[in-house]
């Protein structure tokens, strides 16, 4: 595995493969690998000839100053991880090599997606996100591009931000990867006591349920069923919950033929966010 830290190299590297007509994956991360991590690569692998894995803790997309220094940092280990899937290149550059003196997002429309859930509970996030993917896609200009459907919100933007600046990517979604007892995979489990663990557990639990009732009770009536669920768990603190239409991400209270929703949730467990969705059928 070849691993860089400024884009001068990088570029040299990725000019090689792009001259041999190798196709580029590419998978961008904060670090703190887990199997869900793993998983985006392997689907990677089976799409291209080249991976590239990106690892940049992005400072301006954290709202939360604790949540950007508590962040898991682990190097070392990922670096190992990466070598026992075959990835073939690693960038991981510094702060100053991606934003040079000037810590600032871009502004950016995202047509309202941006408004939406995480968008009105983390003021500033998804420019965030929006400027660290744009430039990382125009630092490795892959071929397709790979994130995982537990930022489901993030997924959705991303593709929004390909269209209208017209980048040359394909934006893949891949399953949510989870742990045994369901919890959706995160690096910020790994700050999870072992009780906080076994009780996040509940969530997909709960999302499963509200999968089964969306066949025949009304939108209210779930919503109600899951605060009152959520009142029971002394370990979890809900932050909102919501039944959104897929391509809008707007909350729904009522349901519509031929249209696409997904249930989306946020949770804290102790001073530790946890998100998740899953897709209902109407």
């Amino acid at each position: 595995m070849k691993i860089f830290s400024n884009k001068k190299d990088l570029k040299d590297c990725l000019l090689d493969y792009k001259t041999n007509k190798k196709t580029i994956g590419f998978v961008p991360t904060m670090g703190a690998l887990h199997e869900g991590h793993l998983s985006l690569i392997e689907n990677a692998k089976l799409k291209n000839d080249i991976v590239i894995v990106s690892i940049f803790i992005n400072p301006t997309q954290f709202d939360n100053v604790d949540d950007l220094k508590q962040y898991p940092k682990t190097i070392e280990n990922d670096i190992k991880l990466l070598r026992s899937v075959s990835c073939d290149v690693l960038f991981s550059p510094s702060v100053k090599e991606i934003y040079s003196e000037k810590i600032a997002s871009e502004k950016f429309n995202f047509d309202g997606l941006e408004h939406q859930m995480e968008g009105q509970f983390r003021k500033g996030h998804f420019d965030g996100v929006g400027t660290i993917v744009k430039s990382l896609f125009e630092i490795i200009e892959p071929n397709k591009a790979y994130f995982g459907e537990k930022d489901f919100q993030q997924l959705q933007i991303v593709k929004k931000m390909v269209a209208k600046h017209h980048l040359n990517v394909t934006v893949k979604g891949c399953p949510i990867y989870r742990e045994e007892n369901g919890l959706a995979m995160s690096s910020r489990n790994a700050r999870l006591s072992k009780e906080q663990k076994e009780a996040g557990s509940f969530i997909y639990r709960t999302l499963n349920k509200i999968q089964q009732k969306f066949d025949t009770e009304e939108i209210t009536k779930i919503n109600e069923w899951l605060e009152n669920e959520f009142k029971k768990q002394p370990l979890l603190t809900l932050e909102y919950f919501t039944i959104a239409d897929e391509k809008t991400l707007k909350t729904v209270k009522n349901k519509e033929a031929n249209k696409t929703y997904r249930a989306f949730i946020a949770v804290f467990a102790g001073d530790i966010r946890l998100i998740d969705n899953i897709g209902l059928k109407n």
